[in-house]
């Protein structure tokens, strides 16, 4: 039967029921919209405040300043709560481009804890070679071994402020923000990714 035999209150009641039917499809599609926007948030019983990390971080460096209170600053606002972080040191080499190799231990906030090393292309400001050390936030991971996997950078994620810089590489909802200070900064800025392992390696492929 066509739309122009039924009976004008059916109709009405056909249209309000599509009307209806639209609104909620509109709802649902932004309620899908907006989880998948919304950034993952940790559990604040298995992540690190912004106190506890300024205070490993500056116990880690030996010395805190004001670029690296302002770097972690930046990682929270940006990020959230890190749920694990790595200290570790590195050495590398550049004439502008260079290689860079690093050994550490990842700690997480529910207490597991693993050997890493990585190694990967950095960008420097000038030739040479330096040792380093370099505190990394680590967000989202899942477990320890999760980390082990080749990190993309971030392009333009590169900021640096009084002496302190911080960049971020990012790998599946997983987030690696190493963190240096002086002179450490020549190898400062991922080019293409920087690959985490369980054993050390000269390979930095």
């Amino acid at each position: 039967m066509g739309e122009h035999m039924m009976d004008p209150d059916r109709r009405s009641q056909l249209r309000r029921l599509g009307g209806l039917l639209g609104a909620a499809a509109s709802l649902s599609t932004l309620a899908a919209h907006n989880a998948l926007a919304a950034p993952a948030t940790e559990d604040e019983s298995n992540s690190y405040d912004e106190d506890s990390i300024l205070k490993a971080a500056t116990d880690f460096f030996g010395s805190t300043t004001e670029g690296l209170a302002r770097v972690i600053e930046k990682a929270f606002k940006e990020q959230g709560r890190p749920n694990a972080y790595v200290k570790g040191e590195e050495v590398s080499a550049a004439l502008s481009i260079g290689l860079r190799y690093g050994e550490g231990r990842l700690q997480m906030k529910t207490g597991a804890s693993a050997p890493v090393f990585w190694a990967g292309p950095s960008i420097g400001f000038d030739a040479g070679a330096n040792a380093s050390k370099v505190f990394t936030l680590v967000y989202h991971l899942p477990k320890a071994s999760a980390i082990y996997q080749r990190f993309p950078g971030v392009d333009g994620s590169l900021y640096y402020v009084g002496g302190a810089g911080i960049n971020y590489q990012r790998l599946k909802g997983i987030t690696l923000a190493p963190i240096r200070l002086g002179v450490g900064m020549r190898a400062g800025a991922s080019v293409g990714y920087v690959h985490y392992r369980r054993e050390k390696s000269i390979n930095p492929f």
